[in-house]
């Protein structure tokens, strides 16, 4: 049994770590902290986490925390999670982040895109990207795991294989995403209210959006040469869910068959990331609450372009669920634990 602290544990991810981690069953929740709830119950703003009725947010107190976990699941704001996340990691502890703080290795491509310096360069530098379909080995030995990105994550699996084994033109990438809500965190802005999101669907962040470099550096990596994307992100209504559509000309004439088979290969271990048959395309629906990605590959002839489609739950692989199986590789659990559950009703 390993103990585990939730640093950030009111919001959407921190809510979800929460649910899955009461499946585990090698897993303890000793802390759970919050800067605007501290005092209050879990079951006070999460009545369905109801095994945690006893459990009390406190404010991030790192000496007082310290101690009570022995991995630390890192839920907090982009720029909050810096100095915490150097903090644990130097007294000899395991962590997890779910913000950008060390996904990106380049401390100046971070302040680029999110204004904010990054403070402790020497501890990005020992940080892992923790997708493990790509970085398992790596995973495992690590002490500090930067979780990835909901949009990178649906994005990166669906493109690694083709530009890892040369089918397309990589300065050809056009990635459209579409998000539920969730994905923006649980906060009370009135462009996420009801009435604004409902009956409506649109685009943003166009050519800007934050995820832009996580895609292009995992990209990069498996092309061996600088990548750049074209990503438009849009907002549906939607709880939950991404779809991500993906189009690049391909290098020369291709059978669809011969790429499927190639990304079928690419993942044939993956327990998580399921290539669909042929004809086959995914929908939010059948991942909802799930740790899955969903892929299915298509080829247009006529502009002999690759089309890839994937769709996870942006809260579960795309944030919780994944950190959780991040977990269980560092701690040396199945992979699958608390995690093969069934997707949530529609």
């Amino acid at each position: 049994m390993i103990k585990v602290a939730i640093c950030g544990g009111s919001g959407y991810a921190g809510a979800e770590l929460l649910r899955i981690l009461a499946a585990h069953p090698h897993v303890e929740v000793t802390s759970v902290t919050s800067e605007k709830s501290p005092g209050k119950k879990v079951t006070d703003l999460f009545p369905h986490l109801s095994r945690y009725k006893h459990l009390i947010y406190e404010v991030l107190d790192r000496e007082r925390i310290l101690p009570k976990a022995d991995l630390f699941f890192m839920a907090l704001p982009h720029a909050a999670s810096q100095e915490a996340v150097d903090f644990f990691v130097a007294r000899g502890k395991r962590v997890i982040d779910l913000s950008a703080d060390y996904r990106l290795k380049d401390a100046k491509t971070y302040e680029e895109w999110y204004k904010v310096p990054h403070r402790f360069p020497a501890t990005l530098k020992k940080a892992v990207y923790g997708l493990p379909e790509l970085y398992r080995k790596k995973i495992a030995k690590a002490h500090i795991i930067a979780n990835p990105g909901c949009y990178p994550t649906g994005a990166v699996i669906g493109l690694y294989p083709a530009v890892k084994k040369g089918f397309i033109h990589p300065d050809t990438l056009v990635i459209d995403s579409k998000s539920g809500t969730s994905g923006a965190g649980r906060q009370s802005d009135v462009i996420f209210s009801f009435c604004e999101v409902n009956e409506g669907f649109k685009a943003y962040s166009i050519g800007s959006h934050r995820h832009t470099p996580e895609i292009e550096q995992e990209l990069s990596i498996a092309a061996g040469k600088e990548i750049r994307v074209n990503f438009t992100p849009h907002l549906v209504p939607l709880d939950r869910g991404i779809l991500t559509t993906i189009y690049a000309k391909l290098v020369k004439s291709l059978e669809v068959k011969e790429i499927h088979d190639a990304y079928a290969s690419f993942y044939r271990k993956e327990p998580f990331t399921e290539v669909l048959p042929l004809g086959k395309f995914p929908n939010v629906k059948n991942v909802r609450g799930t740790n899955l990605c969903h892929v299915g590959i298509a080829v247009n002839k006529r502009t002999s372009t690759l089309v890839v489609v994937t769709s996870i739950d942006n809260l579960v692989k795309g944030a919780s669920g994944q950190a959780v199986h991040n977990m269980n590789i560092i701690m040396g659990f199945d992979e699958e634990t608390a995690l093969s559950a069934i997707a949530l009703c529609p």
